[in-house]
């Protein structure tokens, strides 16, 4: 497995992840163009056998002192063997700021398991925030 950085290309590879990792809340074609395009946005994928197999994307935003996680996701068939894991870490690198803050769905136990072994602490709790009404988690490291 690869970590290596995404591009506009990878457009058609994103959309059928995103559509695989979070089903109802994946992201508009449009938002996916964004995260590929925008010249500040950290963007980078998982390849396993030449195929996208994960996707992070981080936003510095050092005006206000901290970057955010926008979007990390593995492959159902993927998960469970660590990529995740290196993903974030590879995108915490890039992202310059002390502090680095992601949102997760207050049931996704995996996820929140994995981010606070990854040093996130939970900071807000967000009402309604995804497109169900569940609530956001939102959590922080300081590097």
């Amino acid at each position: 497995m690869q970590i290596i950085p995404a591009s506009f290309r990878d457009l058609t590879a994103l959309r059928k992840l995103e559509h695989a990792c979070f089903d109802k809340d994946a992201w508009s074609f449009l938002d996916l163009l964004a995260v590929l395009t925008f010249p500040e946005v950290i963007r980078l994928k998982a390849v396993e056998d030449g195929q996208m197999v994960g996707f992070v994307a981080g936003d510095p935003r050092p005006s206000e002192g901290f970057a955010w996680i926008a979007t990390i996701g593995v492959d159902p068939h993927y998960q469970r063997r660590g990529i995740g894991r290196a993903m974030l870490r590879a995108a915490e690198g890039h992202l310059k700021t002390p502090r680095v803050r992601l949102t997760v769905r207050m049931s996704n136990q995996g996820a929140i398991t994995l981010y606070e072994q990854e040093g996130y602490h939970t900071v807000d709790i967000w009402k309604g925030y995804y497109n169900d009404g569940e609530d956001g988690l939102v959590m922080e490291k300081i590097k």
